[in-house]
């Protein structure tokens, strides 16, 4: 019998629904091994992806071929295939980020070499912060995809061709470290698993390379797709990264030449027309930073170039993660991180449901992450003999006994300084109330 995941019974499974990415998005498959760019001109569409030329190096960005929509036997042999397997449980899906590995180029003998190979990967990506602060947010899955053959297309050199359930393939669009995907078929796999938020591919090699889909909004809910050889010991910088964009929504601080930025002002949170001077008087972007020692070597202040413009665009730090792999993430990317985490695992969920009221001995149950700090509120007024408790009931909190309705509202806060935008620490805190009869 095939093996699933507990977590599938306890949420909406998303069915496979390749087609409907086809019709809603240029999703990319990859180009054969050797294939240059002019040769994609067969295909009316395409979509950027970004890539990475070495360990160090400065991201590239390239369109590339989209995916044929997939046909019916791509769709049957998906949809039984694909088992999923819980690596890191930390609580329901819908109260955490959900990171989704879907592995290629491993072979029906080689699933638990993928599993080995998740926690390895989710392992050094945990180490980078604030990944490493929050670990407990995230639940990590493996779906499994068996290939025909083990390994991918185009390694160690462009003549290889493997047949692989996703086709990952370097040499795409004949850049050598570029390993594409096609996306069709990531999607249907990733659908296997309840509410992926974010999805990679490993992709069994030890060829440094990896990609960026940042332009793909699935129907899924998650945003983008991130691919990744298994082996590589710089690989976990690749995804980091592209998590950067994400979960983040960090624009890339590089840039390819000296040309100068003459657009609008730019709507993510690490790029400004800017100076620091105009950003402290007008009390936007990364103002609250500015002046401040970041963990990526040296202050916050407007550094010139970024967006892939040389001119006209400043970024916070001379040096971060989203401009160069192996760097930390700046401080307005880590602000932008953590509030990125916390849209998919609230400060706070109710277990108790709200909808209805409560009555007698029954227990309120809420869930809140380990930074989040809880209190409780009778008809407004704390009750601080339950600070900090995830399980109360109305003697407890001193709900009158009168036989009357009274709210009792829960709330949850994560008091992490690392977050000091207002509209972003807006999403740091919860609150859950009932009405209680005692």
């Amino acid at each position: 019998m095939r093996r699933r995941a507990s977590h599938i019974s306890r949420k909406r499974l998303t069915v496979a629904i390749g087609v409907t990415l086809a019709s809603a998005l240029a999703a990319t498959a990859p180009v054969a091994a050797g294939q240059s760019r002019g040769d994609s001109a067969d295909h009316a569409d395409h979509v950027e992806v970004e890539y990475f030329t070495g360990p160090g190096s400065h991201p590239r960005h390239t369109q590339v071929p989209a995916s044929a929509p997939l046909n019916k036997k791509q769709q049957a042999t998906i949809q039984d295939d694909g088992d999923v397997l819980p690596i890191v449980e930390a609580g329901a899906s819908d109260t955490k980020v959900d990171v989704v590995f879907i592995g290629d180029g491993y072979t029906a003998a080689q699933q638990e070499d993928f599993h080995a190979d998740v926690r390895t990967k989710w392992k050094e990506m945990a180490a980078v912060e604030p990944y490493a602060e929050y670990e407990d947010l995230f639940n990590v899955w493996a779906v499994d995809a068996h290939s025909q053959q083990s390994g991918v297309s185009g390694d160690p050199t462009s003549d290889v061709r493997k047949n692989t359930a996703l086709n990952s393939a370097f040499f795409c669009d004949g850049i050598e470290r570029l390993l594409c995907v096609d996306t069709n078929k990531v999607e249907a796999y990733a659908g296997k698993a309840a509410d992926p938020d974010l999805v990679i591919v490993l992709s069994n090699s030890t060829k440094y390379g990896g990609a960026g889909y940042n332009a793909i909004t699935s129907p899924s809910g998650y945003d983008g797709i991130g691919t990744a050889s298994s082996d590589h010991p710089d690989s976990d910088q690749v995804a980091v990264h592209e998590t950067g964009h994400s979960l983040g929504k960090l624009a890339d601080e590089y840039w390819y030449d000296e040309s100068t930025y003459t657009g609008p002002e730019p709507g993510e949170s690490n790029l400004t027309k800017l100076s620091a001077a105009e950003m402290a008087a007008q009390k936007t972007k990364w103002h609250n930073w500015l002046g401040q020692e970041s963990p990526d070597g040296g202050k916050v202040g407007a550094y010139e170039g970024g967006g892939y413009h040389g001119h006209g665009l400043n970024r916070p730090t001379e040096d971060s993660i989203m401009r160069t792999l192996g760097r930390e993430f700046n401080l307005p990317g880590r602000e932008a991180m953590i509030a990125g985490f916390h849209k998919h695992a609230p400060a706070l969920t109710g277990v108790t449901p709200t909808g209805r009221q409560v009555r007698g001995t029954e227990r309120m149950r809420v869930d809140a992450s380990s930074h989040a700090r809880v209190r409780w509120y009778v008809d407004g007024r704390e009750a601080r003999q339950a600070r900090g408790e995830s399980s109360v009931t109305a003697g407890t909190l001193g709900v009158p006994a009168d036989g009357r309705p009274h709210t009792v509202t829960a709330r949850a806060t994560d008091p992490t300084e690392a977050v000091r935008a207002p509209e972003l620490r807006k999403l740091l805190t919860g609150s859950l109330s009932w009405q209680v009869t005692r």
